[in-house]
Order: C-alpha cells, then structure tokens, then sequence
C-alpha cells in the first residue's frame, strides 16, 4: 500500500470527520501500520493470531475501545459508527474497511492518558511499543524505525525535512511523504 495514498486518501479524512487530526496522529498511523502489517501486507496476523488489518488490532482491544471508552463517549461512537460499511462484521471492518480500521487505531492511542510525542520517528517508535504494542509484545522500537523508513521513507514537509543528531527525523507542516 502506498504511504501517499493512505494518508492522503484515508488517514487524514478519517481523523478530520472524528475531530482528532494532528500531525502527530497522522504519522503514528502510517508506523503503526508500517510497523504491525508492513504497510498492508498483513491484514491477518500469520500463525492464527488475533489480530487484523492494517493495524493488526486484536478483536479483544477492539471490542474494549467500545465497551469501556466509545459507550461512555456517545458523540464520539456516532462518528465512528459513520465509518461503518452495511453489512459486514466488526471483525471483517477492521481488515477491509481502511477508515474505520485508522479510526480504531487512533483511539487506542487517544485513550492512553500520555499526551502524544514529539513528531520524530524515534518518539513515535517509542509511543507505538508503549502504547500499542506494550511490553508484552514482541515488536521492537528499532524494528518500528527501520519499517518506517522503509514503507514510509522521508517524510517531506513543505519540500524539507530536518534529520536530528540522533538518526530521527524531525517533521512539521503539511502532510506529505516521498519515498526514499
């Protein structure tokens, strides 16, 4: 999938229509996607596991962000109610139902008390292992990195992008990335 087209065409409308748009929740989404599916490769975790699409969320974490967050916020659950497609189960939504799958990956990071990161890769990294991998995953900070860096590239914000002394990249401005 492509980084462009998914956070042109899908991230950002959908967290502009839930009111949770930042740059910083745009390029969590795109690692997180990077990092948990290599872009979309994956959208049914290999070796039976429970998790799906793009975000490779389990259904059990999906299912506690509407019993325990999104029924004690009624305004917020119509809006993600509103990405639903006809038809299809929650379970099948998260793997072919792009917008709502972003949308529920982007309240598993708003319900975590922490404000997000700084915008930089390594911050970013650090949030998802966290926040949404957690200690008892077994994905590494490193592994979100170089995944980022590869289905994502250079993050390219208004035709520059600033890499920090420690290898990170620092990103502001208009959503844009170009493959490096």
């Amino acid at each position: 999938m492509n980084a462009n087209k998914l956070l042109n065409k899908v991230i950002i409308p959908t967290l502009q229509s839930l009111q949770l748009d930042s740059e910083v929740a745009r390029y969590l989404l795109l690692g997180t996607a990077a990092q948990e599916s290599n872009m979309g490769r994956y959208k049914v975790q290999s070796y039976r596991g429970p998790a799906l699409g793009i975000y490779q969320m389990e259904l059990a974490t999906h299912n506690d962000i509407w019993n325990n967050y999104l029924r004690f916020r009624p305004e917020l659950a119509d809006k993600v109610t509103r990405l639903l497609k006809p038809g299809l189960s929650k379970e099948s939504q998260l793997i072919s139902n792009l917008a709502y799958a972003s949308a529920m990956a982007r309240l598993q990071y708003l319900r975590v008390s922490e404000p997000l990161p700084e915008l930089s890769v390594i911050q970013l990294a650090r949030y998802w292992k966290k926040h949404y991998n957690t200690h008892k995953g077994k994905g590494k900070v490193r592994d979100f990195e170089r995944n980022f860096n590869q289905f994502v590239g250079e993050v390219d914000v208004n035709y520059s992008c600033h890499i920090n002394s420690n290898g990170s990249r620092l990103v502001r401005g208009k959503a844009t990335v170009t493959k490096s």
